[in-house]
This record gives structure tokens, sequence and C-alpha cells, in this order.
């Protein structure tokens, strides 16, 4: 029976999900359409966009549906230089690459100086050093822009979003956070964070893939990303993806409303993998602070120990083993020299397991002896 730990790369759809999708295809009309079929496909993405803006504590029209989460990032940091004007980029190397491909891609083809935050080897950012840099520039007049994620997708750090967003904003700096980790599976609250961009992308909370959404302050100036219709209220053209979009919506409202309920048992999940790994296999690292409960989200654990990972071959060892995990972002597999973020740690590798609501600490169980198992044969 096989052992589904990639939770932070793509999560089962529920069933809640399904169901709002397989009732969504019964209403076939175009959503542009301004007859009944097309006002019943409005109807759906509008009663989905009003659910989630009511759990954000936002503005329905602060919500704007898009392919993903990689796409609401794109769309923000090409808004912040094409729209906003922004001189200077911070951001930091262990981002997504949904982030720093983009930030290399602005460097290298606009007039935008791009600067990568210090952090340490837990891949703590020293915003001590940003505040100095926002400082410096307001007092000059230069317009910038910060991008930082919520939570990092293959080590769990936390970035106190509520405390950047302050800063930002007494700084006069905009503000782009890749919420994709945290989206329904931490309270966000954007009256209280005042991000001007936001990412989600709904297969990480059980929805379907290729559908998720920026979120974007009002007031904030934007341009389309994608040109050649006037969906999105003219923030982004092309047919809405109604069938993605109730889905989306089921799985969203489902998560949120039942966050308390899955915070406690997927972290007494994420603490029981800690302690078994901790007492098997004496000398583990945790790698970043995925390893302490208070400063990593509770669905990512990443861990690093010298005989299990000898060789490189222990990811391959799990999958033959029946155990779905990673060695870093799902979106990077394949890229050469492994992890962006291990390396720029400083970590010699690593192995991410993530769960979800589904996981339980009987498969944690079963994990720790197959590792056992392959750690007798290395």
């Amino acid at each position: 029976m096989s052992i589904y730990f990639d939770n932070a790369a793509t999560t089962p759809i529920s069933t809640e999900a399904k169901a709002a999708m397989v009732e969504a295809m019964e209403i076939f009309g175009n959503p542009s359409s301004t007859h009944g079929e097309g006002r019943k496909a409005k109807a759906i993405i509008e009663t989905v966009r009003k659910g989630i803006a009511q759990r954000l504590n936002c503005l329905p029209s602060e919500i704007v549906f898009t392919s993903g989460g990689t796409e609401a990032d794109n769309w923000a940091l090409l808004t912040g230089i094409r729209d906003l004007g922004i001189q200077h980029l911070y951001t930091s190397a262990i981002e997504h690459h949904a982030v720093t491909h983009f930030a290399e891609y602005i460097e290298k083809n606009h007039a935008v100086q791009v600067h990568y935050i210090p952090h340490n080897g837990q891949g703590e950012h020293d915003l001590t050093w940003l505040e100095g840099e926002l400082t410096a520039k307001k007092a000059s007049g230069e317009v910038c822009m910060v991008s930082l994620m919520h939570a990092n997708n293959e080590i769990g750090n936390l970035c106190d979003l509520e405390g950047l967003s302050a800063m930002c904003d007494a700084q006069g700096a905009y503000l782009h956070s890749d919420t994709v980790q945290t989206m329904a599976h931490l309270p966000l609250d954007f009256k209280q964070i005042k991000v001007h961009f936001a990412a989600c992308s709904g297969h990480k909370f059980h929805g379907p893939k290729g559908i998720g959404f920026a979120y974007v302050r009002q007031g904030t100036t934007t341009q389309p990303f994608i040109q050649g219709g006037a969906q999105e209220r003219g923030h982004r053209a092309g047919t809405e993806n109604v069938v993605g979009i109730a889905g989306l919506g089921a799985a969203f409202n489902h998560c949120v409303d039942e966050m308390a309920a899955d915070i406690a048992h997927v972290t007494s999940v994420k603490a029981h993998a800690i302690a078994r790994l901790t007492s098997e296999f004496p000398g583990i690292q945790f790698n970043g602070h995925s390893g302490d409960l208070q400063k990593s989200l509770y669905t990512v654990l990443n861990f690093y120990h010298p005989t299990l990972h000898e060789g490189g071959m222990l990811n391959f060892q799990l999958d033959i083993q029946g155990v779905q995990c990673s060695g870093g972002s799902a979106c990077s597999s394949g890229a050469v020299g492994g992890s962006h973020v291990l390396n720029g740690l400083g970590s010699p590798g690593g192995t991410r397991i993530s769960f979800s609501r589904y996981s339980t600490t009987d498969e944690v169980d079963r994990f720790i002896e197959i590792l056992k198992g392959i750690s007798a044969q290395n």
C-alpha cells in the first residue's frame, strides 16, 4: 500500500471539489454570454469569488482567477515594472522559481535592479537589512517592490507576513507574496496583512490543477497579463475555467472552514514524524526550520541523514517501496544541480515529506520502517 507524502507538490482532489465540478459540468454556457445559460455559468464564478473574498476578508473585486500560482506571481512582478514603475525588486534566492526565474528575466530585459535579501543557513532572511534598504530608497524617491513567500515550499520556513507588510507600508514599498503553500492552510486576513499581491493555486488544498487566483489590493494599478478579452473585469482575457473555479471554490471553502481541525491533525502527524526520525536516526538534520513546529508550516518537513542520503538514491529507493515524496520542489524536479533552496542553505541534500488532512501517524510509522530497511542496506 503506497504512502503519499508529497502534498506540497499537489494534493488529492477532495470529495467536495469533485462534486462541485461534476455539478458545474452541467452548466455549459459561456460566462461572458448575456443569455440565461451564460448567466448560470457567470453565477458560479461570482459565487465562488464572493466565498473566497469573505474568507480572506477582502473585496470580491480583489480576487482575479488565473491558471494557478505561477501566473499570479508572474503577473504581480510584471505589473510592478510595467504599471507601477518599480526601480528595485527585493526578493530571495530561495524563492520558488515562479519568482526567481521571473526576477532574472526582469533584470535582463528591463531597467530594474534585483536585490537578493541575505539569509542564513536556516533560511532566515535579514529583514533589518531590508528595512535599511527600503528606508534609503524611500529617502531618494525610488520605487521598490518586495517579493517574499509566506511559507517556503521546500523547507516550510514561515515569514511574518503581517510584520513585513507593515514594514513595506511604512516605507512606501509594494509587497507581493507567493502564498501558494499557505492559502487555505493558515488564516489570512487581507485587511490586516497589507500585501498588494498574493498568489493561490487550487491543487495545493485538494482542488483541481490548472486553476488559481491572484489577490490584487484595491487601488493597485494593473493591466492584463493576457490580452484578447474583457473577462475577469478586464484583468485577464480568456473564457473562464468554470468547472475548475467551481472545484477551487468548494475545496477552498471546505479547507478554510475546517482549518482548525486540519491544523491540529496534520501538526500531530508532523510532530510524530519529527519524533520518530529523531529517535531512529541519530544525527538527522532538519533543513531550514522545518523541524521547528513554531517556525515552519505544519505540512512540510525536510530532513537529511548522511547514511540514508549516501549515494543520492534515497528518493528513488523510497519510490520503489511505494513512498511518494521529493528531493525539493516538484516544479524544479528535473533541474540540474538539485534543489536551489537546499544549495542556497549549504545543505548537502534532503528529502521533503509533506502532509495533508489525509495523512496519518500509521503512515509515518510505516515510512520509518521502510527507511530503517533502506539504512540497513546502505
